[in-house]
């Protein structure tokens, strides 16, 4: 089940970080109070939903590659593709920097249930007005280094739990008068190494033996990675698809219903608003 939560909101403007944490949280799991568990059956997740998102877009992987090794090569920046590789590079390095030097104020302090449900209204609400002001005059071969890099600055904020990844860049795609569907398809490309880097950082943690998966949760684990890699491959596949014709009020109004959710729990007393 959390895998396919993970698929479903990892690309989907609505924060996977925070769903990890409120659906555990309001069905009251135990997995939140087992750190251990808890951080590495998430990195498993995310190397799931990574996976499926290098199947589908591993011709524009290989294309970008080649195009960055070919630019660094002759030390210049002459091509199209040459220009969305070094945007799509720059633009990672901000939420590499982020991550690598809040990883334990992430981990201890910004995934408390009230603080993720305000994330979720806020920029739920940010990411509508945006799309519905802006205009949409560019497409992906517009893009230059310089948007890369505000983008890449945007999923830095993604950090907080609740923010999305994919719908803060998103948000400052369509800022960039970027279409709907050219700001997710860079969203999710720029996403890759953030995601795999991470997991190869975490998983290193493992092979070193400084963090382990608990005996018994090998079957978990596996089938926690298939769900999320094929439902996370069938979101990018549909809301590429989607956004061409729609705008993103459906996820503003889910974010803002979840977060009223979230709310009434914690007012009702039915659980906490913390961890």
């Amino acid at each position: 089940m959390l895998g396919i939560v993970q698929g479903l909101t990892e690309f989907a403007p609505v924060s996977s970080s925070g769903h990890l944490i409120l659906v555990p949280w309001l069905f009251h799991w135990s997995i939140l109070n087992n750190e251990v568990l808890n951080k590495t059956f998430d990195v498993a997740l995310h190397m799931g939903t990574f996976a499926g998102a290098v199947i589908y877009f591993w011709r524009d992987i290989v294309k970008y590659l080649r195009a960055w090794g070919h630019s660094i090569r002759k030390r210049a920046i002459t091509r199209t593709n040459e220009r969305l590789a070094w945007a799509l590079v720059i633009g990672t390095i901000p939420g590499a920097l982020g991550g690598a030097l809040f990883e334990d104020t992430i981990d201890k302090k910004l995934g408390q249930p009230w603080l993720i449900a305000v994330m979720l209204a806020v920029f739920g609400v940010v990411l509508y007005v945006v799309d519905r002001v802006m205009e949409s005059r560019r497409g992906i071969r517009d893009l230059r280094i310089k948007d890369g890099v505000l983008v890449g600055v945007a999923q830095a904020l993604a950090l907080q739990p609740g923010v999305s990844r994919s719908g803060v860049t998103m948000t400052a795609g369509r800022l960039l008068k970027v279409d709907r569907e050219t700001a997710a398809r860079f969203s999710f490309l720029l996403s890759l190494p953030i995601i795999g880097g991470a997991g190869l950082y975490k998983g290193a943690k493992l092979v070193t033996g400084s963090e382990h998966i608990p005996a018994g949760f090998g079957g978990a684990f596996a089938w926690g990675i298939v769900a999320s890699a094929v439902s996370g491959f069938l979101v990018i596949w549909g809301l590429l698809t989607y956004l061409r014709r729609h705008d993103f009020l459906a996820f503003a109004i889910y974010r803002i219903a979840l977060a009223l959710l979230v709310f009434g729990v914690i007012i009702s007393g039915t659980r906490p608003g913390t961890i």
